[in-house]
């Protein structure tokens, strides 16, 4: 099986060699646990390490608040869209009804999945993308009336983006001590993998750990990984190697 690696320090060697080509990977975590980090990493990665133009669909955060905080690792990615290397689609303000100022983005009449779908559909098309993320699932549920809905809305674009063939990064917010691992209890079972980031405070410390959940087609990991956030993004490390380090 080909595999698409992330090139984010100590995790590639976790799931021989990166995620399965064309699969859905859903990335779950609180507030604070370094999603947008790692998302970002990825599509950053695809480009710059292996010539992977990709799409970033921000449904949170602001395309040009993402471009500010990226530049702290010295990713520059105004630079990889003026170069048609990477799209970010915005849709953060078209869920509450507001003109976005970005070239990309859903209309301000008010969101929807079909539209989402054919503006992705486009954009793999006009640069060739090979990654693919969707920063979040509970954002992508914020217009629609009930959770049936919002269940339905997932199984349609978890199937689309496997006919599509990109290799996609979901993101899903879940609370500490949470038994399921999406806001919806349905994105860990339509996705081929799960990870699962943690956000620790044991005293006076804090630690941020990364679990490797599910990956079809893989032999994975299944320790709880220590992960730090360095100036070039995040780093996952093994619990010996802590251990020796401590």
């Amino acid at each position: 099986m080909d595999r698409v690696a992330t090139g984010i320090s100590g995790f590639d060697e976790l799931v021989e060699g990166g995620f399965p080509e064309g699969r859905s990977v859903l990335l779950s975590g609180g507030c604070g646990t370094g999603k947008t980090i790692f998302c970002t990493q990825y599509i950053y990665n695809g480009v710059k390490k292996f010539g992977d133009p990709g799409i970033y669909v921000t449904l949170d955060e602001r395309p040009e608040l993402i471009r500010q905080d990226m530049l702290r690792f010295g990713w520059d990615l105004k630079k990889l869209e003026d170069s048609d290397k990477l799209q970010i689609i915005d849709g953060s303000l078209a869920k509450i009804g507001m003109p976005s100022e970005e070239e990309f983005s859903m209309p301000a009449t008010g969101f929807d999945i079909d539209k989402l779908l054919l503006e992705i559909l486009r954009t793999t098309k006009r640069i060739g993308a090979k990654r693919l993320v969707i920063d979040s699932i509970p954002a992508l549920g914020f217009n629609f009336q009930n959770e049936n809905d919002v269940r339905n809305a997932i199984l349609k674009l978890s199937y689309l983006l496997m006919r599509m063939g990109v290799t996609t990064i979901m993101t899903s917010e879940i609370s500490d001590g949470a038994n399921k691992f999406g806001k919806y209890g349905i994105e860990e079972y339509v996705v081929d993998g799960v990870l699962v980031m943690h956000y620790l405070g044991i005293g006076t410390r804090s630690n941020r750990t990364l679990h490797i959940r599910k990956m079809r087609a893989t032999k994975h990991s299944e320790d709880l990984h220590p992960i730090q956030i360095t100036d070039t993004g995040i780093a996952v490390h093994r619990v010996e190697k802590e251990y020796e380090d401590a």
